[in-house]
């Protein structure tokens, strides 16, 4: 088992690491830029050492400084979190070459499942149902237009190396084919240094459900049931829950073998998630393979009770999985607290939580890393925590979830609270039908 863990990220996630290594007995090395340098996870872990200033490009994602920070520690591996280098093949090639463990997915992994049009090819050898559409990128206009004449109207547009809704467009008739296709690539180019796009057929009324899996280091992986995060803005999740509200026992069945196959098909090792659109006739395609834990990995360790960052370490340390699926035997709603004002379109407010009252009793967890009077810097993403509520049945947890939200007092700057508040009175959400398209009609209410 590793001595010591270095871990590459900041806020909530890095707090959540800390925990599951002091009660494994593994020191901890908090990473943090100048700006952060007041954080809980600077103040929690055994040691910290500081990389740069507020930028993330000047710190959080300067490889050269952690991996110096790593080894000036004598920390024996490295847990990216997610976002930042979480899903970096350089780095965790860096990683390997400097003899430290990366708690992540091998770079040859991350290269073969990052780039989406690869990732497909990959699943489709492995027999797991693909979206209709073009095999790799695009070869030009005349392809495009051929291909979506086949996969029939309406069809998507993506760009390869995408991300955040960037490089996507919608085409509902032949005619908008040609403008979408240049559009589409200009926003790539700019936004990703790629132009490369591919083709899919549109999901209709679709929803986003991702299988969480784990694999390990002998070529064994299982699943650990699936989470809805349906409930997006501008490609973003807002909340999340377990089980679906959408799912059968033979859907989930079918979807938890498909993601095993998936893992085992490319030998993947550690903790990841198969992500799939599922239409209304509860038809599913694979979507993208996330190589990293998930923001919303809570809610799976509440209805199962298992603890996936110890998980991770574990296959990272060279132990089997137990080689078990896992079925939800409780139900799991997770609200993303940002610190953004609803009214408002939801714009960042940075500044200094004046007053906070932390949620409790039975079936409430929090994971955040803001206190009273700590300052929430402008330079990164406006997550500041994740409240969940686990209870017996979905309108237990909806009711508690209110209950909790409703305790939930942070002064100083806007959050997303009331959005969340008024999100589990809207009836379709409580009813449970809702799809990726739920937020297109939503609006606050004063």
């Amino acid at each position: 088992m590793f001595k010591k863990i270095l871990i590459a990220n900041r806020g909530e996630i890095a707090m959540r690491i800390i925990r599951t290594c002091k009660e494994m007995g593994i020191k901890s090395v908090a990473v943090y830029s100048t700006a952060d340098a007041e954080s809980l996870h600077v103040k929690f872990a055994d040691e910290a050492v500081c990389i740069g200033p507020p930028s993330s490009a000047e710190s959080y994602l300067k490889m050269a400084n952690i991996i110096a920070a790593a080894e000036i520690t004598n920390a024996d591996a490295i847990h990216p979190g997610y976002g930042f280098l979480s899903e970096n093949a350089k780095f965790s090639k860096m990683c390997a070459e400097h003899d430290i463990k990366f708690i992540g997915a091998s770079s040859e992994m991350i290269n073969k499942m990052g780039d989406k049009a690869s990732a497909k090819a990959t699943m489709k050898a492995a027999e797991v149902p693909t979206i209709p559409g073009s095999e790799g990128i695009l070869k030009d206009f005349e392809e495009t237009q051929k291909l979506a004449e086949e996969a029939g109207y309406p069809v998507m547009l993506k760009a390869t190396a995408g991300g955040g809704g960037k490089g996507m467009r919608a085409v509902w008739k032949e005619e908008e084919l040609e403008k979408a296709w240049e559009s589409a690539r200009q926003e790539a180019a700019a936004s990703f240094g790629n132009d490369g796009m591919y083709l899919e057929k549109l999901i209709e009324e679709p929803r986003h459900i991702e299988i969480q899996v784990v694999g390990d280091s002998f070529g064994k992986a299982c699943h650990l049931s699936e989470r809805d995060c349906s409930v997006q803005r501008r490609h973003q999740k807002l909340t999340e829950e377990t089980p679906s509200p959408f799912m059968t026992d033979d859907l989930r069945e079918r979807m938890g073998e498909a993601a095993v196959k998936a893992a085992e098909f490319i030998q993947y090792e550690g903790a990841g998630t198969v992500e799939f659109l599922v239409d209304k006739h509860r038809n599913f395609y694979f979507m993208e393979m996330n190589t990293r834990i998930q923001v919303e990995h809570p809610i799976t360790e509440q209805v199962i009770d298992f603890d996936l960052i110890r998980e991770q370490i574990t296959v990272a340390a060279g132990i089997p999985v137990s080689g078990k699926n896992y079925l939800p035997k409780l139900h799991s709603i997770e609200c993303r607290i940002n610190a953004e004002d609803p009214y408002n379109d939801f714009r960042p407010s940075p500044g200094k939580i004046t007053n906070l009252h932390i949620p409790g009793g039975h079936g409430v967890r929090l994971d955040t890393h803001v206190y009273s009077g700590y300052i929430i810097p402008p330079y990164y993403d406006s997550m500041i925590a994740k409240l969940i509520t686990t209870a017996q049945t979905r309108e237990e947890a909806i009711n508690k979830m209110k209950r909790a939200l409703d305790e939930f007092i942070i002064e100083g700057v806007k959050t997303t609270i009331p959005f969340h508040r008024q999100l589990m009175e809207e009836p379709d959400y409580v009813k449970g039908d809702y799809t990726t398209k739920f937020m297109e009609s939503f609006e606050m209410k004063d």
